[in-house]
């Protein structure tokens, strides 16, 4: 959170005498809800009154019925609907200056002067010209006589704090736009879908996607399925692409592959800015290659359904600093933008995003691509240069004569199959030959090691748990045997994916190194598990798709309640000790209470609790959810929880138990985990290939520096490459979590959202900052 002038105010006392608007503009995009809800609720909490604006800027400007006040309950059941339940319009009126002083007089009737804005860079700059035009806006009311000169002196300031909602990614500032995670769902679900039916028949898919002057979508998809080609705005294909094309396609199938997919996104043009079809890309196919082709144009489905675990905590988070960013301004701020960088809520002065979004659009009208893609920021170009190293580079002919082994070691989770592919294909490329360990830590010492070539990994991405097999087996037993088969197949490097048993292992191998030369060879360690328990990483691979598991479970057991009321329902979720799992689902599901270890809870808290749903059973929202990490507390058992809440109910309230188990390690993984792990493999061997030309002494590999065993993790704005060794002081090796977790801070959010009796931390200071110095940190 955030705070300027109000560092000693009490957060629950700060908008009193306030009041806050909401409204959606533009197309809706999914998770917009989760942003409504947070910014009515927290602005509620804060003492103000909250507005709904109904059918954005029209509702605005029409004003009566379409402004109406917001209450705690009238957001309830809102997190898991897509769309935007107050209703989004496009307003010509709202573009004249008459329609604007309407706006302004319905405004400041009601005491109105802080309006937050969820939409895409359109509505964003209407709502900083309104607020440009305000003070003459003001004047001209009071000429007229519509309002009086006492009203203007009260509303003689509008602040304005924008969201962007977006399923095309396409507003320059934020790493995320709101809907874009969960458009990717619907992208992907189709494209999973049809890769079954296609591979059965041998038939090439083109898929045309949203994004008219953005290729986020194509792109991410692109690399999350593994597709064939791509086609965006950004990077049009060089001339004569139609040959290379077809030679790739024709090169595909001629090793084995029973399917091609190609990705276009609706904007995709030539280099002299002819559009590119999917018609013309399947008459191209058919007629050089004679391929069975189809295609299929997503369209509205991108954005329907339901918003992602993602989208939902990105919107409550985003509604939250927006409504601090509200009540901290002053006149001389500038209106700004909530934005996600990295892991973290940050704002930026609004014209600056939408003036960069306009020059990348400016950038392609006029052929300068390579500064397009540029402007998009750091994370795009990243996406664009992984994809095109992965799909589009035929492995060199000349061999560096390096042998880098590739390991899963823990429990299984979804995404560790994507970071494995991008690890193998990424090796080959830089010209090393490839060896896959199975079964972890055993079939290294045991020797099942074989060679994993290009195809072997073909439509791994898509697929959930690990292919070579993973066992939470430790090596330091084993040191004798790995040794050996290090020296016997000759590896110069290894890439070990997994859980907190992989960092341990690595660390166990590291210590070894005085031991075994053997182990004097560098390694990376890729957090994966759904634990998201791993030291050096804020993310691990598995724990998005983890999150959307339970959170669409516990929509289904809101549901249940919904349609019985008066019923609470209680759920045990994965996690070991560490309560990423709970906590992020409690915020996604609109949960009452996530028990975790991290954040230590008593019989009084408990009691409170039970005090908290029998209150809320009294309101017209007669349900309830409660969360339980599987470790959170050896005696309050997830059976005695039960217990406790069917005893203290009685007569109020019924309970349910759901232990989900092992079902959050499965299924496919999301498109952030696919995405994650491509990224996570392929940026760990171009790592190990420059540390292993650092090791390298008479044509011999010797690694002893602690530098050459890293962790590779998401840290707050960027992927980083860290110590093990470094990593020990931060570790709690008797409960396997980091000391410290920076998803803890978000907890307070959760609990106001559920209407709990706490204090927001106000304390951690946000800047405003500047997109034009933030291009370099986009991640995703």
């Amino acid at each position: 959170m955030s705070t300027d002038l109000h560092t000693t105010m009490d957060p629950t006392k700060m908008g009193v005498g306030r009041s806050i608007a909401v409204l959606t503009s533009g197309g809706d995009a999914q998770g917009m809800n989760a942003a409504v809800r947070a910014t009515v609720r927290v602005g509620l909490y804060t003492g103000a009154k909250v507005f709904f604006v109904h059918e954005g800027y029209q509702g605005l400007v029409d004003g009566g019925d379409h402004i109406r006040p917001a209450t705690w309950e009238s957001v309830s059941m809102m997190l898991q609907l897509g769309g935007t339940v107050i209703g989004s319009a496009r307003c010509k009126d709202f573009m004249c200056r008459e329609g604007r002083m309407k706006a302004a007089c319905n405004l400041v009737k009601l005491g109105i002067t802080n309006l937050c804005v969820i939409g895409g860079d359109g509505s964003l700059t209407g709502a900083n010209q309104f607020r440009t035009d305000w003070g003459g806006l003001l004047a001209d009311l009071v000429k007229d006589g519509k309002i009086t000169q006492e009203e203007a002196k009260k509303s003689s300031h509008l602040n304005i704090v924008g969201m962007v909602g977006s399923i095309d990614n396409d507003f320059c500032g934020t790493d995320m736009t709101i809907g874009t995670d969960s458009a990717l769902h619907r992208i992907i679900e189709v494209v999973d879908a049809i890769t079954t039916t296609a591979q059965s028949h041998q038939r090439t898919f083109i898929l045309e996607v949203m994004g008219r002057h953005c290729g986020y979508l194509a792109l991410v998809s692109a690399l999350s399925c593994g597709a064939d080609w791509v086609f965006i705005p950004e990077m049009p294909p060089d001339d004569g692409w139609e040959n290379h094309l077809c030679r790739r396609l024709a090169d595909q199938r001629s090793r084995g592959s029973r399917l091609n997919v190609i990705i276009v996104a609706e904007g995709a043009i030539t280099r002299d800015g002819k559009a590119i079809t999917s018609d013309q890309i399947k008459k191209l196919v058919t007629e050089r290659l004679g391929f069975d082709t189809r295609t299929t144009i997503l369209g509205h489905v991108q954005r329907g359904g339901t918003p992602s675990a993602f989208d939902r905590v990105l919107g409550s988070r985003m509604g939250v600093e927006a409504v601090m960013a509200l009540l901290e301004a002053t006149p001389d701020t500038p209106a700004c933008v909530v934005s996600l960088s990295g892991n973290q809520a940050v704002r930026l002065p609004l014209m600056e995003c939408v003036q960069v979004t306009k020059d990348v659009t400016a950038a392609m009208a006029s052929g300068r691509f390579e500064d397009a893609v540029k402007l998009r920021g750091k994370s795009f170009a990243n996406n664009w240069n992984t994809y095109k190293l992965l799909a589009h580079i035929n492995p060199p002919d000349v061999k560096s004569n390096i042998n880098v082994a590739v390991m899963n070691i823990g429990a299984p989770c979804a995404g560790m199959n994507a970071a494995v592919r991008a690890a193998v294909r990424m090796g080959i490329i830089e010209g090393h030959s490839m060896f896959a360990v199975y079964e972890g830590f055993d079939g290294l010492a045991q020797g099942q090691i074989e060679p994993i070539s290009w195809n072997t990994v073909s439509g791994w991405t898509g697929k959930g748990g690990s292919m070579l097999g993973t066992k939470r087996t430790l090596p330091g037993k084993l040191l004798e045997k790995i040794t050996l088969n290090i020296a016997k197949f000759n590896i110069h490097a290894l890439v070990i994916i997994g859980g907190f048993e992989a960092y341990v292992g690595g660390l166990e191998l590291l210590q070894a190194r005085e031991q075994y030369e053997e182990l004097c060879i560098p390694f990376v360690v890729i957090p994966a598990t759904v634990s998201n328990n791993v030291p050096g990483s804020d993310f691990s691979i598995g724990a998005d798709t983890a999150l959307n598991t339970i959170t669409t479970t516990c929509d289904r057991i809101k549901q249940s309640a919904a349609g019985t009321k008066r019923r609470v329902f209680i759920v045990e979720t994965m996690g070991g000790y560490c309560g990423y799992l709970a906590t992020m689902a409690g915020l996604a599901a609109g949960a009452d209470a996530a028990y975790i270890y991290e954040d230590k809870f008593s019989i009084k808290d408990l009691t409170a609790n039970v005090a908290h749903l029998v209150q809320k059973m009294k309101t017209t929202v007669k349900r309830g959810l409660i969360l339980r990490n599987e470790n959170c507390n050896a005696n309050y058992t997830t059976e005695f929880l039960f217990n406790l809440y069917s005893e203290e109910g009685k007569g109020i309230f019924d309970c349910r138990l759901n232990v989900l188990g092992h079902m959050q390690q499965g299924g496919t993984p999301t498109p952030f985990d696919r995405n994650f792990g491509t990224k996570m493999g392929a940026k760990s061997i171009l790592w190990l290939t420059d540390k292993l030309k650092e090791c390298c002494r008479h044509g011999r590999i010797f690694a002893n520096t602690s530098n050459s065993a890293c962790v590779l993790g998401m840290r707050k704005r960027g992927l980083t490459f860290q110590a093990i060794a470094d990593l020990k002081d931060d570790t709690d090796f008797e409960h396997r979590i980091p000391k410290t977790q920076w998803w803890l801070k978000i907890r307070p959010i959760m609990k106001i959202l559920a209407k709990y009796d706490i204090k927001l931390d106000t304390s951690e200071h946000v800047d405003m900052e500047h997109v034009l110095s933030k291009k370099g940190n986009h991640w995703k």
